[in-house]
Order: structure tokens, then C-alpha cells, then sequence
């Protein structure tokens, strides 16, 4: 859980850092996928006992505002590569 909870900021600093747009577009998705697994590790966490329903319901609104997020700055990403 801990390194897919890492993997979501580190590709997208990595992907900043390629100062393309595609390729950071890229890297957005990665992160995307990378939230989306942590999300999956809390839900198996609370299936197995180890964290509540309240924390369960807190992953999954932070989850889904952070990939509303992510898929706006893609958006952008996409529509500023085109534009270039």
C-alpha cells in the first residue's frame, strides 16, 4: 500500500519533470493507476479487518478527488500538446 501511495507523487513530479506535455501526460496516468491501486489495497484492508468503514469512506472521496483532479491537469496537458 505504501509504495503505491508513493508511486502517485513520484510519477507525477516525474512526468514534471520531462517538460513535454505527452510525456507528462503519461506520467499522470501512471499516477492515476497508482491511486486507484491504493485504493484497492484500503478496500482489501478493511475487508480483512485492519481499517474501519469511516476510513474506508475517507480513502474513497480523497481517491476521487484527487483522480477528478489528475484527469483535469490531463485534459490540459492534452488539449496544450495539441496546441504546441
Amino acid at each position: 500500500m505504501l509504495r503505491s501511495a508513493r508511486s502517485v507523487s513520484a510519477n507525477i513530479a516525474e512526468g514534471y519533470g520531462r517538460y513535454h506535455y505527452l510525456d507528462n501526460a503519461k506520467f499522470c496516468r501512471n499516477a492515476r493507476g497508482s491511486l486507484y491501486e491504493t485504493l484497492d489495497h484500503v478496500i482489501t484492508a478493511q475487508l480483512e479487518g485492519m481499517v474501519d468503514e469511516a476510513t474506508l469512506k475517507t480513502a474513497n472521496e480523497l481517491v476521487d478527488r484527487a483522480g477528478q483532479l489528475l484527469n483535469a491537469y490531463i485534459r490540459y496537458l492534452t488539449e496544450r500538446a495539441r496546441e504546441v
